[in-house]
């Protein structure tokens, strides 16, 4: 399928920390029809000082006010973790992505080759991570929760600047909730940046259900990235935000019956459309018997089905035409029986 809209299955760190339940997601993923999994590479000591606070759906989600620092560090992937899972993609045929959260972990990515990046909601205000992921001049995907449109702006100027071409830029919609109520999800700000950046877009999915990522596509979303899991029961703090397997397969599902349908711009009947055509129109026929040399009057012409003759779009043309030769009550009129 041309242009088909790319589906990130955002494993993230709900492997809680275990390489079995990393490599059964990537399973999950595949299996659902993803396109990419995605996980989640960072060192704690770089990422959050020891005393920061978790937000207020990490505490509601892990049932503890233990630090960020503490979560976070129990669900790292190992450099040997990510070999292990890259080797299981490969295997099964899906592609391994991984974001960043320090820049240590930028160069240890850029060692693997992945050749896309992901750039959190978190770090859009990060100049040096900015400018470290636009100087590689890859494909980059900028996730924008949080934001107003002037800081996406700044953002993307920074990787403009640091040698990142425009085209390789996908700005994601997103708003950083879990889950996130459909009352704020503000889908038409996605447009809004569509139009103002002249930027590939795309929906960082943090909604419940399969609505919003079906108007996200309808509204131009190039990228969908969406959070799953291999079961919302387990601890941590993105499972009950996620989809179950099941969920997952039943969203891609319904992400590529609304990307078939969108078609294409251009306004033609399809193939079976014509077949029908001929017997749902109405071409000109006589109302009443017609001999040759007769002139033909508005009262003469009958427009009923078959579609196959003249259209009624000719009438003007028809009225006031001379018979070429004899007709019967009902037969079709075409232009070889006029002078």
């Amino acid at each position: 399928m041309e242009n088909k809209v790319i589906i990130i299955a955002e494993a993230g760190v709900n492997h809680n920390g275990d390489i079995q339940n990393a490599i059964q997601l990537i399973n999950v993923a595949k299996e659902a029809g993803a396109d990419y999994v995605k996980f989640q590479t960072f060192k704690t000591e770089n990422l959050v000082s020891k005393d920061a606070q978790k937000a207020d759906y990490q505490k509601q989600n892990t049932g503890n006010d233990d630090s960020q620092f503490n979560m976070l560090k129990q669900l790292e992937l190992s450099i040997e973790d990510h070999y292990t899972l890259i080797n299981h993609c490969n295997k099964i045929g899906i592609k391994f992505f991984s974001t960043g959260f320090d820049l240590e972990s930028i160069t240890f990515l850029k060692s693997l080759n992945l050749g896309l990046w992901k750039i959190p909601s978190g770090e859009i205000t990060n100049k040096p991570y900015l400018q470290k992921i636009g100087s590689y001049n890859e494909p980059t995907i900028l996730s924008t929760g949080m934001s107003e449109m002037s800081e996406v702006e700044d953002a993307i100027n920074v990787l403009l600047k640091s040698g990142l071409p425009k085209e390789k830029i996908t700005v994601l919609h997103c708003t950083s909730d879990y889950p996130t109520e459909n009352k704020d999800v503000n889908l038409l700000a996605m447009k809004s940046m569509k139009d103002k950046f002249g930027l590939k877009v795309g929906y960082s999915d943090h909604t419940l259900g399969n609505d919003v990522a079906i108007g996200a596509v309808c509204l131009g979303a190039t990228i969908l990235e969406k959070h799953f899991t291999l079961d919302k029961e387990m601890p941590g703090p993105d499972h009950k935000a996620s989809l179950t397997p099941d969920e997952l397969k039943s969203y891609i599902s319904s992400i590529r019956n609304i990307e078939m349908a969108l078609g294409s711009p251009e306004k033609k009947p399809t193939i079976k459309e014509m077949k029908t055509r001929n017997v749902a129109r109405k071409s000109l026929h006589l109302n009443r018997n017609m001999k040759a040399g007769e002139t033909l009057s508005i009262d003469d012409i009958t427009i009923v089905r078959p579609g196959d003759g003249m259209s009624p779009m000719l009438l003007d043309e028809v009225v006031g035409k001379v018979m070429k030769r004899d007709l019967e009550i009902g037969s079709q009129i075409s232009n070889e029986d006029l002078l």
